[in-house]
């Protein structure tokens, strides 16, 4: 399973790409989103997910790693297959998708081309939970392409949230609500977060 490429970019388009490495032309097809991150030519690396089908596999190219695990998530659910998945992601921000998921905003979701009102109560019911980690790391990370460090700093603040006796749910609705900048330490998002806790 081809789960990263890197290469020359031989062809890009805003709903398809082709990645030459080492000869090999590899298509993918992308959200905008990512093609927005693309350079005009030149090197390019990308998270890949490979979707298998009985008479077909298909690549699909994320400029995030957020970006892949939302498609996943997208695709897990009833009735959303890969082509809606990618609709879905070149029409909201991924920070906004997790967002909008975790907090079960509904109107946001309806606004999505081809998402009615019960396509985004499916949503919302089969991800909320899963889909709150993704938005507090996409909330306090400076970039989406780089968020394993912010993740790591997350739990750490949940953790000690949750240790000093605050229930999970309400620790990660906090951290997801504060207007984090880049470079925050532990320290300054435990002082926020016992502020909105506090209110």
């Amino acid at each position: 399973m081809i789960a990263l490429l890197t290469g020359q970019l031989a062809y890009r388009s805003p709903e398809q790409i082709i990645i030459d490495v080492a000869g090999v032309g590899y298509r993918l097809q992308i959200p905008l989103s990512t093609f927005y991150t693309l350079p005009e030519e030149g090197k390019v690396q990308l998270q890949v997910h490979t979707h298998v089908k009985e008479d077909a596999i298909s690549l699909y190219g994320f400029a995030s790693s957020i970006e892949k695990d939302l498609f996943t998530l997208l695709i897990s659910v009833s009735g959303v297959g890969p082509k809606l998945a990618i609709t879905i992601l070149s029409h909201i921000p991924s920070k906004d998708l997790a967002l909008a998921l975790s907090q079960g905003d509904i109107p946001r979701l309806v606004a999505i081309p081809g998402i009615g009102k019960k396509s985004a109560e499916r949503l919302i019911l089969e991800l909320q939970d899963k889909a709150t980690a993704y938005a507090v790391a996409a909330a306090i990370a400076p970039t989406e392409g780089t968020l394993s460090k912010d993740e790591n700093l997350h739990q750490d603040a949940l953790s000690a949230l949750v240790n000093l006796g605050y229930k999970e749910t309400l620790a990660k609705r906090a951290l997801i609500n504060l207007p984090m900048t880049p470079g925050s330490s532990l320290e300054d998002i435990l002082k926020a977060a016992l502020q909105v806790l506090s209110k």
